[in-house]
């Protein structure tokens, strides 16, 4: 059985994000880049589906500059996966050029069983891509899973959040894309060994453009980025507690405009 895991490298979240002079992108000087959050439970379902299937192969794959996103791989490869597939490409690079980079490989690569995604990435928020590379693929795709179990070979029974709070129980037959969401597992730990073989792997690199992707096929182009405003500074309330319910009630009414 082969299982593909789908990987963006994206800010941490504790990164002061800065734009760029061309305000077209992102200063990435300083950025620290880890694994998309969602990424990691794909990763973690992947290796789990490895284990319970005896000769089963992870193959975790990428696409973007390939200076920067080999780090990404090394970590799924420390957490269980088999071997890294890195497509270099331009750092812009969209969801459509992605997914079709994607499938491209996938295909090469003799295609997957199953292939594994993040339900978002918490960069751009397009969540997109997982759909996009199954239709490229021509096979069926669910998102947004929070509970994933093997019924029969190659037939597979997942739990997706809808609104509401209400829950979808689907049954899928392989080959497919799960899109995972938080709630799935909980990823593991890579371990110091895991770090050490991972450091030693050799990546697989394709170019984008060896795939079939050009600069043609961008469909999204970003003409200006520009950063929320500020928040507005806290206010702190002094005096005893019927003083400060005075002076709450009176910044709502006269400030807040909410009474």
């Amino acid at each position: 059985m082969k299982i593909f895991v789908c990987l963006k490298q994206v800010p941490d979240t504790e990164t002061k994000i800065k734009i760029a002079a061309d305000q077209r992108s992102i200063d990435t000087a300083g950025i620290k880049w880890v694994i998309n959050p969602y990424d990691e439970f794909a990763v973690e379902e992947a290796v789990k589906m490895k284990e319970a299937n005896p000769g089963a192969q992870v193959f975790a794959i990428t696409v973007g500059p390939k200076a920067r996103v080999a780090d990404s791989l090394r970590t799924a490869l420390a957490m269980g996966a088999d071997e890294g597939i890195l497509i270099n490409s331009a750092e812009n690079i969209d969801t459509f050029s992605t997914a079709k980079a994607l499938a491209a490989a996938i295909t090469q690569e003799g295609g997957a069983q199953i292939i594994f995604t993040g339900k978002v990435a918490i960069d751009d928020n397009s969540s997109a891509v997982s759909q996009m590379l199954a239709e490229f693929l021509k096979i069926p795709h669910v998102t947004v899973v929070s509970k994933f179990s093997k019924t029969a070979d190659s037939q597979f029974t997942v739990e997706r959040d809808v609104e509401g709070g209400s829950k979808e129980v689907i049954q899928i037959n392989g080959p497919c894309v799960i899109a995972a969401n938080k709630g799935l597992n909980m990823p593991r730990y890579a371990s110091l060994p895991g770090i050490m073989k991972a450091k030693k792997k050799v990546l697989k690199e394709l170019e984008a453009s060896s795939l079939g992707v050009l600069a043609t096929d961008q469909k999204v182009v970003l003409n200006s980025y520009t950063l929320p405003a500020d928040k507005a500074p806290v206010k702190m309330l002094s005096g005893d507690a019927s003083s400060q319910v005075t002076q709450l009630v009176q910044s709502l009414r006269d400030e807040a405009k909410v009474l």
